[in-house]
């Protein structure tokens, strides 16, 4: 009898679930247990904070962009407030990646709708842009859509350990996931740079599969030091610094391809296209990689889907139609417009003087009368 539960005991701890329990401390194992909401909740408040640095990061990034094709001046990569946007940006991708050590991966990333709500706040407030009747009904679809997906995701923890990481990394579905990622990435990126297909959709799917790879890493990471933190030294395997490589090649041409996005396009548009790709990519992750939907009931998995449609569909909303940036007309007309006049005649006057604006327009008339003549 006693053979026969050794036995027992030695298949249990064979699974990597099963051993990382053994080698958990009990004292951590019961806090986590007597105190989820107040672990979940520390990740969410993490997580909004930091997807309000991004937001606001990437307006700042834009705004160095629109200066910098105005004025024709250095690049902007030599600028302090493009510098600024992307410090933030730091700021805000740390906080999300402290996030997800405290919760699962597909609880964290729809919070990403934090950062489209807070654009449209930051366009209205600073760019003097009008709330619109779709900007209110998406904010509150998203917003839904987003409790949602936090009431009805896994609110399991489990322990990230090196041993748990590397039988994920060589599991056969994550080994096929990986293989079609690659496909699929340098497909889009032949597309893109050979074919010079400069589409937003190919993009941010580019980026999308980088934030795949991303959330991985930056799970497995901020685990292990986690669990480093709490006694379990989980620095002294490979498979960390593996993981860590890949989360700052990964975050460096995520942030590289995304960068080109907002240089190409507006920001209202890359960050709600950005958003959906993202938590898409982010939910497949876990899924795939963390099995974070491994006993999940049916109810709740429908309403987890539910709830990213609320969300889609309010960010779509949002994004739609929006007004784009105007840029900064000149106050007067160029002279190779107007016909029968030279480059170097001076006919704007002065802006202090009453007719300022009206001499070119009178010219134009004149010009015209001749012509009829």
């Amino acid at each position: 009898m006693s053979l026969l539960n050794d036995t027992d005991n030695m298949a249990n701890s064979s699974s990597p679930h099963a051993a990382l329990n053994m080698t958990s401390p009990q004292p951590h194992r019961a806090e986590i247990l007597e105190n989820p909401f107040r672990t979940f909740l520390l990740g969410i408040i993490i997580s909004i904070c930091g997807n309000i640095f991004i937001s606001i990061s990437l307006n700042i990034q834009k705004y160095a962009h629109v200066r910098q094709s105005q004025r024709g001046s250095k690049p902007y990569y030599r600028s302090v407030v493009w510098w600024c946007g992307v410090a933030l940006m730091g700021v805000g991708e740390l906080g999300n990646f402290a996030a997800y050590g405290f919760a699962p991966a597909s609880l964290i990333a729809p919070l990403g709708c934090v950062s489209v709500i807070a654009s449209v706040a930051i366009s209205v407030i600073f760019l003097k842009e009008t709330v619109r009747v779709s900007d209110i009904v998406g904010g509150s679809l998203a917003i839904t859509g987003t409790y949602v997906l936090v009431t009805f995701a896994p609110h399991t923890t489990t322990h990230i350990t090196a041993h748990l990481i590397h039988y994920y990394v060589v599991s056969w579905y994550f080994l096929l996931y990986l293989f079609s990622e690659v496909i699929v990435f340098c497909i889009l990126l032949y597309v893109y740079k050979r074919r010079n297909v400069k589409h937003i959709v190919i993009v941010m799917l580019l980026v999308a599969l980088l934030a795949s790879q991303t959330v991985i890493s930056v799970k497995a990471v901020s685990g292990m030091i986690t669990e480093s933190i709490r006694g379990q030294m989980q620095l002294i395997y490979p498979i960390f610094y593996v993981m860590l490589i890949i989360m700052i090649t990964s975050c460096a041409f995520q942030i590289k391809f995304l960068n080109q996005a907002m240089k190409m396009f507006d920001a209202s548009e890359v960050v709600p296209i950005n958003f959906v790709f993202f938590t898409a990519s982010a939910i497949v992750a876990g899924i795939v990689f963390y099995q974070e939907f491994e006993g999940l009931a049916l109810l709740n998995i429908f309403m987890f889907l539910f709830g990213c449609l609320l969300s889609f569909l309010g960010v779509f909303l949002i994004a739609r139609n929006r007004p784009k940036l105007k840029k900064q007309e000149p106050d007067f007309i160029a002279m190779d417009t107007i016909p029968r006049r030279s480059h170097t005649d001076k006919v704007q006057p002065e802006a202090t003087t009453q007719t300022y604006g009206s001499l070119a327009a009178k010219l134009m008339c004149n010009s015209r009368t001749h012509e009829d003549s």
